[in-house]
């Protein structure tokens, strides 16, 4: 703090004195004309102060694994307070849908297509137009969204339906993990690349250029409703198979039915959205939009209760008067004792101390990190992950994703804060979704206004 006192102080005695450019003098001043940038609070999302705790079981609970405490620390982020909700999911496809749209659209209509910026310059790739509407009825566009439709021999009962199988998700980011090695490093001496990258089929190739590093997807978004069906055998699930996802009374339940790539493809959307509309703006973008690492989720789920066996604290899973504290399988397949049959609306339990709903029980999620058994032996006991991309070719047991938090089917031990889990990330299940995360800038001296 001294430091950027005296700072300070040398940059308004300079001005006071010379009223002229700082340069001219040869002090340190800095790069002049920045203004100070405040992080805005996140819609929907609530603040985790940083700190440190142990990750696994204490001594007083009774695991069935043979996992291992570790004393970890843990920087300050962003956190959902609520899993992703099924309406919160379909802006995202409905993005999707229209951006397709659009980009038919442009082929006939320029107007869909914006090839120059407000100076009148070409812009070297074109952008989608999202402020022309599309009028979805008008006949002039029929020909041209045709190939967005289900075929008219595939239509059930020729109904024209927006085909499900075409919303694809198409993104980039930059992969540096791979960039961090020290092979993969510019060699300044032969001003050059030595190294290689696996790209997201699996292949090695030779670093050519900086752009070698950018690794590019296209994700199928649509969730697979048939999940309520294949789960179960010998199970009646058609209505929630039909209408889950997308009747208006499920809008404020957690999205199900999503494997690990598209819950990652939406927080890339996520993050894209938030950062063109700052950008827009002409202000500086933030974080990225992730999923939790594990020991992030564990960290939020104990709200401040380190030693507590669930979020709630305490070793019951009912309140005084009886009634269960969150969504799960009580007692001998009673699924509707909890109140709620299937998964329930978001937030219809208490909080954590964090202020996060439901982190035990109504759907299980997913975690940013590859499960391994003995994964605490080895991450860092700083901000500690353990992240693998599995390859389509790669063995089952190298897909294998954490998930936490247990679901509306698991019992009570599936709901320990403690208790890991996993699943395949090519896999969907009826009772596994997923939240966000953003890391906190300068999380040391944060302190939102609101806590």
């Amino acid at each position: 703090m001294k430091k950027y006192f005296h700072l300070g102080l040398a940059i308004w005695t300079i001005g006071i004195l010379t009223g002229c450019n700082s340069l001219e003098n040869g002090e340190l001043t800095g790069v002049r004309g920045r203004e100070r940038w405040t992080e805005p609070a996140p819609f929907g999302m609530n603040y985790i102060k940083g700190g440190s705790f142990n990750i696994g079981p204490n001594d007083q609970e009774i695991s069935t694994s043979n996992t291992p405490s570790k004393t970890v620390t843990v920087a300050a982020f962003w956190m959902d307070d609520t899993e992703i909700t099924n309406n919160e999911y379909r802006q995202f496809v409905q993005w999707v849908r229209d951006s397709i749209a659009r980009t038919l659209l442009s082929e006939q209509f320029p107007e869909f297509l914006i090839s120059e910026d407000r100076q009148g310059n070409a812009l070297e790739l074109p952008k989608i137009n999202w402020k022309e509407k599309i009028e979805w009825e008008n006949p002039d566009y029929t020909e041209a969204l045709l190939p967005l439709y289900v075929p008219e021999n595939e239509r059930f009962f020729n109904k024209k339906e927006i085909d499900s199988r075409k919303l694809i998700y198409e993104h980039s980011w930059i992969d540096l993990k791979q960039a961090a090695r020290r092979v993969n490093r510019y060699d300044y001496a032969t001003q050059s690349y030595h190294g290689t990258v696996i790209n997201v089929k699996g292949e090695e190739e030779q670093i050519q250029n900086r752009s070698s590093f950018m690794m590019k997807d296209q994700t199928p978004i649509f969730p697979d409703t048939l999940c309520w069906i294949h789960d179960y055998t010998f199970s009646y699930n058609e209505p929630l198979t039909t209408r889950y996802f997308w009747h208006p009374a499920f809008d404020n339940y957690p999205l199900v039915g999503i494997a690990w790539k598209q819950a990652k493809a939406f927080c890339h959307w996520r993050t894209k959205i938030y950062n063109d509309y700052l950008s827009g703006l002409k202000e500086a973008t933030v974080y990225d939009y992730r999923l939790p690492t594990e020991v992030e989720w564990e960290y939020a789920s104990r709200g401040k209760r380190q030693l507590s066996m669930y979020p709630w604290g305490g070793y019951y899973s009912r309140e005084q008067n009886g009634d269960f504290k969150g969504n799960f399988k009580p007692l001998r397949g009673n699924y509707i004792e909890d109140g709620s049959l299937t998964p329930i609306e978001v937030a219809s339990y208490h909080t954590n101390d964090f202020g996060l709903y439901d982190m035990a029980g109504n759907v299980a999620e997913w975690t940013s990190s590859a499960y391994d058994e003995s994964a605490y032996m080895y991450v860092n006991d700083f901000n500690p992950d353990f992240e693998y991309n599995a390859r389509e070719d790669d063995a089952p047991a190298m897909k294998r994703k954490v998930i936490r938090g247990g679901s509306w089917k698991d019992i009570t031990y599936y709901l320990q804060a403690a208790t890991r889990s996993y699943e395949y990330q090519d896999t969907a299940k009826s009772y596994i979704g997923f939240r966000c995360v953003r890391s906190v800038l300068c999380n040391e001296f944060y302190v939102p206004s609101e806590q």
